[in-house]
C-alpha cells in the first residue's frame, strides 16, 4: 500500500513547482511491478544465481555458454514486460507539454535508470506516440483529451534517458577492433539458446547446472553480425565503467531536485547522486517500497511503497 501522506505530498510538489533542472534516478523497483523481479527480493533470479559469479568479463571469458543462458533468459522476461504506470509518469516528465503541468518552471529533465530493460525508453515511446496520433489537423487549435494542445512532432527534453548500464537487448561484439552494437529484439536470438530457454521454467531456474545440461558450444551462440565474432550481452558488468558518466556528472551537477525511484542506493555511482544534489543545495525526494536508513538520513521527502502507486498518486496530472 501506497503511503503517501497529503501534507508531505503538498510541500514536494511545491519544491517542484520552483526547481529548474531535475533529474530521476531509478532502480529496479521501477520495473518490479512490470514483472522484472529486483536483485533482492528474496524470489527471484539471484537466488540460484550469483550475479557477481556471472555478470563480470571474468565470467563470460570463462564460460560464456552460461552466461549467455542467463541473460537470454533476462531477455525473454524484458519481451513479456510492459511498462507500468510509474514508467509513465516518467516518461511524461521527459515532455516538456507534460512536465511543465506540475514544475512550470522547469527547463530539463533526465532519468537516469539502472535498468536495463528498455520499458523506460518504451513508455516514453509509447507517450510520444499517443501525442503525435492526438494532433490536431492544421489551422485546428483544439487540445486533446489529455488537456495537452499537441503539436505535429512532440519535443522531448535533451538526452532525457541515460541507461548507465547498458540495454539488455543490445549484441556487442567481443572484438575491440570491430566496435559493433545494436539493438536486437528477436528471440531467440539463436537456435541453441532457445533450446536453453525450453529448459527454464522461472528465474530460479534460469542459468542453474543440472546432470542433463549441455553446454552449448561457442560457435552456436550469438556471433557479431558484422566480423563473425563471439557476440556478448550489451549490458554493462561489475568492474566494467558504467554508461555517459560524464554526461551523467553534469546533469547532476546543476540539478536542484532529485527524484529517487525504486533503488536501494547500494551500487555506486548511482548511490551517490542524490546526496549531490543535495550537497549543492537541492532537494531529494524517495519514492521506494522499502527506504533504507541512508535514504532516509538524506532526503527532504520519503514516501513509502510500490512506486507505480506513489507516483500517481503524488503527481495525479502525469497519470
Amino acid at each position: 500500500m501506497a503511503d503517501v501522506i497529503p501534507s508531505d505530498r503538498d510541500t514536494f510538489r511545491e519544491a517542484l513547482k520552483s526547481s529548474k533542472h531535475i533529474i530521476v534516478v531509478a532502480g529496479a523497483g521501477l520495473s518490479a511491478a512490470s514483472g522484472i523481479p529486483t536483485f533482492r527480493d528474496g524470489g527471484g533470479m539471484w537466488r540460484s544465481l550469483n550475479s557477481t559469479d556471472l555478470a563480470t568479463p571474468q565470467a563470460f571469458q570463462e564460460n560464456p555458454s552460461l552466461v549467455w543462458q542467463f541473460y537470454h533468459y533476462r531477455r525473454a522476461k524484458a519481451l513479456e514486460a510492459k511498462p507500468n504506470p510509474a514508467h509513465e509518469v516518467i516518461a511524461k516528465m521527459s515532455v516538456p507539454q507534460y512536465l511543465k503541468k506540475v514544475a512550470p518552471n522547469a527547463q530539463s529533465f533526465h532519468l537516469i535508470t539502472q535498468n536495463v530493460d528498455r520499458l523506460s525508453t518504451d513508455a516514453l515511446r509509447a507517450v510520444l506516440d499517443g501525442l503525435s496520433r492526438a494532433a490536431p489537423e492544421p489551422d485546428n487549435d483544439s487540445t486533446n483529451t489529455a488537456g495537452v494542445t499537441p503539436t505535429t512532432k512532440p519535443t522531448v527534453y535533451k538526452d532525457a534517458i541515460f541507461e548507465m548500464h547498458g540495454r539488455i537487448f543490445d549484441v556487442q561484439c567481443t572484438s575491440d577492433a570491430c566496435g559493433y552494437t545494436a539493438e536486437n529484439r528477436a528471440h531467440p536470438l539463436c537456435p541453441a539458446l532457445g533450446a536453453a530457454d525450453a529448459a527454464c521454467t522461472d528465474y530460479v531456474a534460469a542459468g542453474t547446472q543440472r546432470p542433463d545440461d549441455v553446454p552449448i558450444p561457442v560457435e552456436d551462440l550469438p556471433r557479431c553480425p558484422k566480423c563473425g565474432a563471439l557476440a556478448r550481452p550489451g549490458v554493462v558488468w561489475f568492474e566494467e565503467r558504467p554508461r555517459h558518466l560524464d554526461a551523467i556528472n553534469n546533469v547532476v551537477f546543476k540539478a536542484d531536485m532529485c527524484l529517487v525511484v525504486g533503488t536501494s542506493s547500494q551500487v555506486r555511482p548511482a548511490s551517490t547522486y542524490a546526496h549531490r544534489v543535495r550537497r549543492h543545495g537541492g532537494k531529494v525526494a524517495v519514492f521506494n517500497l522499502d527506504p533504507s536508513e541512508r535514504d532516509v538520513e538524506q532526503a527532504d521527502f520519503v514516501f513509502r511503497g510500490p512506486c507505480e502507486a506513489l507516483l500517481p498518486a503524488t503527481l495525479p496530472e502525469l497519470a
